[in-house]
């Protein structure tokens, strides 16, 4: 019977988010047969959507969660060694001009923030005065002083693909456009159904990890006899993209008389990032987009604090992501935990199901050691923690020092455009040389869609990262959606359906 052999997987992972990611590359990285399952693409959802920022969350000290933030800010050195073409340093002007909090509340968070999570590499917070320093340029009130602060800024939706790559390199399977529809347990494992574009399939595993993010709750309703009393509560966050609104490097972190907070934050080279709200939300994960009263309250916020104002008609791109929050019960959606909850169901003899709720970007990688820690208990023969230093694909860059990486690329590779080679290790890391092979000038990376898009890259990101669509390809595994002509969107998507190998 086929119920006497071995089950096909030790590990269905649900979700190709950052967790069900980083979970993946954990797993199997200690020798365990994954298969990871995602309905859409990776990072299609909450994980794209994000601030994209590696950081401790400054804000969070105010509501006590001195855990989270200690786990985040250790992490964040650490991840910027792990991916330094990715990651990479950020200073933070916070002005005390519009502050609700008083200076002595801010400067002793900032104490705690540089020191409570061992920083070694970023440098510490200092104070300015707003009208000798260049970072107040942009300001409409450059009276006062600021303070300067470090965090890490990330690629977040590369960060998840090149999780699922190192996954996939060490064993596991990932299946994007690929749904859940049913799991039950039989003799001791899962038995479950999948469906993609070829129909269903029948599976077994020896565990169920819900990674689902904002579905979570979802897939446990498909799995017969699930126990949680975990809650989630969804939150959404949106941003806007508007043209640059200053000169520098620097990003701001702007407080509303309502204390909540704004970042400014450059972005794409010729943009900036705005955001985030927090808006409760009652309706089904979906896709959501952002209102107008979302866009005209990030809007307000930066008019109060810069010289140049901002209309509806500026904001060049917008987006937004639903967070799956576990459920603490807070009084309005900022207070809710960004903390994370692993939610075990294994009784005597049964086969086991991890639900993960809330998390964010910055403590994946701790939370994949945790879930691996919770299977352990059910799964005695799962190996020792790994992920700790070990650099993902590409992030393997001598001495983690980009610059130098990158100009001896340019010098390698100087019949290249520069600002294109400055793109692609920035993608790509040292797995650059995977995608430009023996590539000498422009003409050997085949067509060019626009904007430095090449039929080179179409191909690697088609071959090596699950790419599909043009939106896969414009806006997750690159930005290039912002900087393309007219056109290139509607190339892209004919050269892709010319290629049927690519439609799963």
């Amino acid at each position: 019977m086929r119920a006497s052999s071995a089950p096909d997987y030790d590990l269905l992972i649900v979700g190709g988010g950052i967790n069900g990611a980083g979970i993946a590359r954990d797993a199997a990285g200690r020798g365990l047969r994954v298969l990871l399952v995602e309905q859409d693409d990776l990072a299609s959802h909450t994980s794209s959507a994000s601030t994209k920022l590696i950081h401790g969350g400054l804000r969070y000290l105010e509501y006590g969660e001195f855990r989270l933030v200690r786990e985040s800010l250790i992490e964040r050195e650490r991840l910027w060694g792990m991916a330094p073409h990715i990651i990479w340093p950020l200073r933070f002007v916070l002005p005390q001009t519009q502050s609700p909090r008083p200076a002595w509340m801010v400067r002793l968070g900032l104490f705690l923030y540089d020191h409570l999570g061992g920083r070694k590499r970023l440098p510490g917070t200092e104070t300015i005065a707003l009208d000798r320093s260049p970072v107040g340029n942009g300001l409409a009130d450059r009276q006062g002083r600021a303070f300067v602060y470090s965090d890490c800024w990330v690629e977040d939706s590369r960060l998840v693909v090149l999780n699922a790559r190192d996954a996939a390199d060490r064993g596991a399977e990932i299946r994007t456009r690929t749904r859940l529809l049913d799991a039950r347990r039989e003799g001791g494992e899962w038995t479950a159904t999948i469906v993609d574009a070829g129909g269903e399939h029948r599976m077994r595993a020896k565990a169920l990890v819900n990674a689902a993010g904002p579905w979570v709750s979802d897939v446990i309703g498909r799995a017969e006899g699930i126990r949680s009393e975990s809650k989630v509560r969804l939150v959404k966050g949106s941003h806007i993209v508007v043209p640059q609104l200053y000169e520098g490097t620097h990003a701001f972190m702007l407080q509303n008389e309502d204390r909540r907070i704004v970042f400014a934050i450059p972005y794409e080279s010729k943009f900036t990032l705005i955001g985030t709200t927090d808006q409760p939300w009652d309706a089904a994960p979906g896709t959501p987009v952002i209102s107008d009263a979302e866009t005209a309250y990030l809007i307000a916020t930066v008019n109060r604090y810069f010289a140049r104002k901002l209309t509806p008609d500026d904001v060049a791109w917008s987006y937004a992501g639903i967070r799956p929050l576990h459920d603490d019960h807070a009084g309005n959606a900022s207070a809710v935990t960004r903390d994370y909850v692993l939610d075990l169901d294994a009784g005597e003899g049964e086969a086991p199901m991890l639900s993960i709720f809330g998390g964010k970007i910055t403590t994946y990688r701790k939370l994949a050691e945790h879930a691996m820690a919770e299977l352990a208990k059910v799964m005695p023969a799962i190996g020792p923690a790994w992920t700790a230093g070990v650099a993902l694909p590409g992030g393997d860059i001598p001495g983690a020092d980009f610059e130098r990486f990158l100009a001896g690329l340019t010098a390698a590779r100087a019949g290249l455009p520069s600002e294109l080679l400055r793109r692609l290790a920035r993608a790509y890391g040292t797995d650059v040389a995977a995608l430009l092979d023996d590539a000498v000038n422009i003409a050997a990376l085949g067509e060019d869609f626009g904007g430095g898009l090449t039929e080179r890259e179409v191909d690697y990101l088609i071959a090596r990262e699950w790419a599909q669509t043009s939106d896969d390809i414009l806006y997750r595994r690159s930005k290039l959606g912002l900087h393309v002509p007219s056109g290139t969107a509607d190339r892209l998507t004919a050269y892709l359906e010319a290629r049927p190998s690519t439609l799963a």
